[in-house]
C-alpha cells in the first residue's frame, strides 16, 4: 500500500528531492507547507497536494488526518525547513502520529537528540535523518575495501568547496544561531561519511573559522583528517569552473582522489526506500556527527602546523 506524506517546507532549496523521492517510491503527497508561495514545483510531482502558507493550519490538517483511517492518515512527515526549526517540527510529526525523515542536521545542538529520543519511545513512532552521501557507490566500495582490513592508518585530505554568493550571508544560513554556521550545514554530511569511515573522533584542530571558510584537522580511531570548507567562487579549482560546475567534492586517501562531484543531488530516493524498508538513519546515526560539530562550533582556532589543509596555502 502506498504510504501518505506531508512536507514541511517545500519552497526550499532542498524540497524538489524529496519530492522525487516520494514520486519515485510510489507514495502520495498529501499536504505541504511554506511561507512562501513560491512553490509551482509542486505541479511537476503532484497535482493535488493540499497547500498551506501558515504552519498552524497545515497542524490543523494534520491533526485531523491522525484521526481518520490508516488510508486516510499521514504516515511520514518529510522536513526541509531551516536548521533551527527541525527540532520544532519533528515533535509536530510525532505528535501528529507520523515517523519524521528530517534533513541535517536533525538538531544543531546535540542535548536535543536525547529529548527527541525520549519523545520517539512515547510516541512510537521513529525520527529518521537524510545521510545520502553514505549511498554514493564510491563511498560503499571505500566502506568495503575498509572493512576488508587496510595495513596502515589513512591519511585524508577532504575538500569541499560551493559556490555561493552574498545572498547566504544575508539569509538564515550565515546566521550562526539559526544555521549553526557552515561547519553544520554544508559541513555536517561530510563530516558524517569521514565518521562512518573511519570510526569515532579522537582529536579535533580548528584551524580557520571565518563566515564563508572554515578548516582544520581530525584525528579519527583509522584515520588522520585534513578538511577544507569553503563558499568562496575563488576556492573552486579552475578545472571546475572551466566545467560550469558550481560545487567541488573531493576526498583524498593516501594520495588516492576520490571525486564525488557528480552523482551528489540523486540520492534522496535511495534513503526513502531505505526508509520505507525500515533501515534508515535514525537519531543515533546522526549523534556522531552532531556532536563532532559542536566540538568544532566550540574550538578556538590554533596554528595548522603541519597539520594544516593544502587549501590554507592559498590567498
Amino acid at each position: 500500500m502506498a504510504k501518505n506524506f506531508a512536507l514541511l517546507g517545500v519552497g526550499g532549496f532542498v524540497a524538489p528531492r524529496h519530492l522525487q523521492a516520494i514520486q519515485s517510491t510510489g507514495n502520495e503527497l498529501l499536504a505541504a507547507c511554506d511561507p512562501n508561495d513560491s512553490v509551482g514545483v509542486l505541479d511537476r510531482h503532484f497535482l493535488d497536494t493540499k497547500f498551506f502558507t501558515e504552519v498552524e493550519r497545515f497542524d490543523r490538517f494534520l491533526e485531523k488526518r491522525k484521526r481518520m483511517s490508516e488510508a486516510e492518515r499521514v504516515h511520514y512527515l518529510s522536513i526541509c525547513t531551516p536548521n533551527y526549526l527541525h527540532d520544532a517540527h519533528v515533535r509536530l510529526a510525532l505528535r501528529v502520529g507520523a515517523d519524521a525523515i528530517c534533513e541535517k542536521p536533525v538538531v544543531i545542538n546535540p542535548w536535543n537528540l536525547d529529548q527527541l529520543a525520549e519523545l520517539e519511545h512515547e510516541s512510537g513512532k521513529r525520527v529518521y535523518t537524510v545521510l545520502q552521501l553514505r549511498h554514493l557507490p564510491a563511498m560503499q566500495e571505500l566502506k568495503q575495501r575498509l572493512q576488508a582490513g587496510v595495513a596502515k592508518r589513512a591519511q585524508i585530505d577532504l575538500s569541499y568547496v560551493t559556490r555561493r554568493g552574498p545572498w547566504y550571508q544575508i539569509s538564515w544560513k550565515g546566521d550562526e544561531s539559526k544555521s549553526g554556521g557552515l561547519a553544520l550545514n554544508i559541513g555536517i554530511h561530510l563530516f558524517d561519511l569521514l565518521l562512518w569511515l573511519f570510526g569515532g573522533v579522537e582529536r579535533t584542530e580548528l584551524h580557520l573559522r571565518e563566515p564563508d571558510r572554515w578548516a582544520g584537522y581530525i584525528q579519527l580511531k583509522n584515520a588522520d583528517v585534513r578538511w577544507h570548507l569553503s563558499t568562496r567562487p575563488q576556492d573552486l579549482p579552475e578545472t571546475t569552473q572551466l566545467a560550469g560546475q558550481s560545487a567541488y567534492r573531493s576526498l583524498t586517501m593516501d594520495g588516492e582522489e576520490l571525486e564525488f562531484s557528480t552523482g551528489f543531488t540523486d540520492l534522496h530516493t535511495r534513503v526513502y526506500e531505505e526508509i520505507l524498508a525500515g533501515r534508515g538513519c535514525g537519531l543515533e546515526s546522526a549523534r556522531p556527527s552532531v556532536e563532532l560539530v559542536y566540538r568544532l562550533r566550540s574550538a578556538t582556532t590554533c596554528a595548522p602546523g603541519d597539520r594544516g589543509h593544502p587549501a590554507l596555502t592559498k590567498p
